[in-house]
């Protein structure tokens, strides 16, 4: 099994074209704004921070490179080969890996499992963005890579935000500049409940830890300049003591 090809082929055209310079892709806010409040959340909830850190649905690797800092090993992976190359070019100095991975694809990730171990992960707006029949095979990659005494650290838009971006797309001006790219690609959020993220780890044999609410932010600006920050919700999910 392996994700669609619909969604595959989205996000290769959307990273094709994506510009190279920081900031310029709609998500792409800088670490001190999103990971570093994702980590300080994330933290408290690691058995092990010596593992190895898998962000999954890395991109162009900015949030990446900042975790590189402050975990012994990083892998950023990626459905799309633009991505990596992206993050690859971004990271001259190799603080970080950066593979293709296809998380739906088992194959894949057990291979990946069978070099990192128990792994810690980051998951940072992936799953609302992927079709439904997706969706668990995903978190079950997660649970994979998690093993025993991995944690996994999953944000995601809120139902909430759907109606907040189709607002931001219908503005008299017309939608932000970072946002057209979304939309022209077919990536706009998808309809995931609220509900469904614990479901699927529940499914995946995933323990909710903690969770709360937390603005993500992005790289665009309201009318009156100040930063988008769409609603999220975010888990620590590992396996039950």
């Amino acid at each position: 099994m392996s994700v669609t090809s619909r969604y595959r082929e989205a996000w290769e055209g959307f990273w094709r074209e994506a510009p190279e310079e920081p900031g310029a892709v709609f998500w792409d806010a800088e670490p001190v704004l999103t990971a570093a409040h994702h980590l300080a959340l994330y933290e408290p909830y690691l058995l092990d921070p010596g593992l190895p850190l898998v962000d999954l649905g890395c991109g162009n690797g900015t949030q990446t490179r900042y975790l590189a800092d402050r975990f012994p090993r990083v892998v950023g992976v990626d459905l799309s080969g633009a991505a990596i190359g992206h993050a690859r070019r971004a990271d001259p100095g190799g603080l970080a890996a950066y593979r293709v991975l296809d998380a739906v694809d088992k194959a894949d990730t057990d291979t990946l499992r069978a070099e990192l171990g128990d792994a810690n992960v980051y998951v940072r707006g992936v799953l609302h963005q992927a079709a439904a029949e997706d969706r668990q095979p995903l978190v079950d990659a997660v649970a994979g890579l998690v093993g025993v005494r991995g944690r996994a650290f999953i944000v995601e838009l809120a139902e909430s935000a759907r109606p907040a971006m189709a607002e931001l797309a219908r503005r008299p001006t017309g939608p932000p500049p970072k946002l057209v790219p979304i939309l022209r690609h077919g990536i706009a959020p998808g309809e995931m409940s609220d509900a469904a993220l614990p479901e699927h780890l529940g499914a995946a044999g995933l323990t909710v830890l903690a969770s709360g609410e937390l603005p993500l932010t992005t790289t665009e600006s309201e009318e009156n300049g100040t930063r988008v920050a769409l609603p999220s919700h975010w888990y620590v999910a590992g396996r039950a003591a």
